[in-house]
């Protein structure tokens, strides 16, 4: 991985307008945050810089609005829960560029922390437009990215920011790169990934990335479906994307070139009806009857997984085994979640996952602190692993 600026870098800031981009992009239902999370995330990066005395000016976005301002995408609705995780002030300002920013950081004193309001209440930020850009950069005198699950977006405040100012990665961004390194950029090996979730179709580039970089590849999920159904076992009324059935060979020729094995359920768990505690029985996988869905792998097919998963140095975790949602399907995920974190214990194993369904199985199996890192980065996290570059991660790289 290339080289990049951290806090470490940053030295005699108090008195600076430090521009933090951040994700503030939580949950909230009746004007109530309901998921702190993001914000814990944030937390440590505005506080160092708090205490060191700069001008902490924080900049996000929330939710999508599609034409200027609204009161219900306004980031004064987060200023409250942003106060009660860093225990701090936080002022606000009705604008994030312009006069109203302008003057609330102007009256800013050293170490005091300042929200700016939804970046994405103007055009230009989405088109990280250069004006938009150089009005932005009016109020800052250094830039730290702490929001690497904005990084795959090429916006003024994620990209464009850092084209004006001397350019930091916030702790947040700097741990999450390192543990990305740490998992496909110079993993130890054997390195083991585990992909799940509903649909090749969302994950093409992601098994195409990860055949060219890992030993092994455990396919879970409704998709392994797919890849079954294309060596020719029939799969019932189990979810299956049957128009990708050559894109699902092509993969396995592709893991097949590249010294990739490709592990896939060996015995299922099947029912009738889609719902918490439907009648269902455990079955070969080339016995799965007319009438029955998949909705689980097997112990047989956890047994090898673990098997996997113990014989690895790394493993990578993207998307559920199963349909980890209603019991009892959430058998095998919560299984290889909690062999995975112990060996993680045990200091055997370096895990790293990510992916929105990833962090819930494994919040389910009660081993998200147990992973040496889990990413709440969602899409940017998801582009990592196909291997694309991020326009906010390069950007930073650049700068140094």
């Amino acid at each position: 991985m290339p080289a990049f600026k951290t806090l470490d870098d940053l030295t005699d800031i108090s008195g600076k307008r430090v521009l933090v981009r951040v994700d503030l992009n939580v949950p909230v239902k009746d004007g109530k945050v309901t998921d702190t999370t993001r914000i814990e995330r944030v937390a440590p990066t505005i506080l160092e810089l708090s205490d060191k005395g700069a001008k902490v000016i924080l900049l996000a976005h929330f939710g999508r609005p599609k034409d200027g301002p609204s009161a219900d995408l306004s980031l004064s609705l987060i200023a409250p829960s942003v106060e009660e995780v860093l225990d701090h002030a936080v002022a606000t300002a009705s604008d994030c560029i312009g006069e109203a920013a302008a003057s609330a950081v102007a009256a800013m004193n050293d170490g005091d922390i300042l929200l700016l309001e939804n970046t994405r209440f103007h055009k230009g930020e989405e088109k990280n437009d250069p004006d938009f850009t150089k009005a932005l950069a009016a109020n800052g005198d250094i830039y730290v990215n702490d929001a690497f699950s904005a990084a795959h977006r090429a916006h003024a405040s994620t990209e464009g920011l850092a084209h004006h100012l001397p350019a930091y990665a916030g702790r947040t961004m700097q741990a999450e790169l390192e543990a990305l390194e740490k998992g496909l950029g110079a993993p130890a090996r054997p390195v083991v990934a585990i992909v799940g979730g509903a649909k090749v179709s969302t994950k093409i580039d992601l098994l195409m990335n990860l055949v060219k970089k890992v030993d092994a590849l455990v396919i879970g999920g409704g998709m392994a479906n797919t890849f079954i159904a294309a060596r020719g076992t029939h799969v019932g009324k189990s979810l299956c994307e049957h128009d990708l059935a050559e894109t699902a060979k092509q993969i396995m020729i592709e893991a097949a070139t590249s010294g990739c094995a490709i592990i896939l359920p060996e015995d299922g768990v099947v029912a009738r009806e889609f719902k918490a505690g439907a009648a269902n029985e455990t079955v070969d996988i080339n016995a799965i009857p007319a009438d029955a869905m998949v909705l689980d792998v097997g112990p047989k097919s956890v047994e090898a997984i673990n098997a996997w998963i113990e014989r690895a140095a790394t493993l990578v975790w993207n998307g559920p085994l199963g349909a980890f949602e209603i019991e009892p399907f959430d058998v095998a995920t919560v299984a290889a979640a909690k062999y995975a974190a112990e060996r993680t214990a045990a200091g055997k194993l370096t895990s790293v996952a990510g992916g929105g369904d990833t962090v819930s199985a494994l919040n389910h199996a009660g081993v998200a602190d147990d992973f040496t890192y889990v990413s709440t980065a969602g899409g940017a996290f998801l582009e990592w692993m196909e291997g694309k570059e991020l326009p906010g991660v390069a950007v930073l790289n650049a700068a140094r």
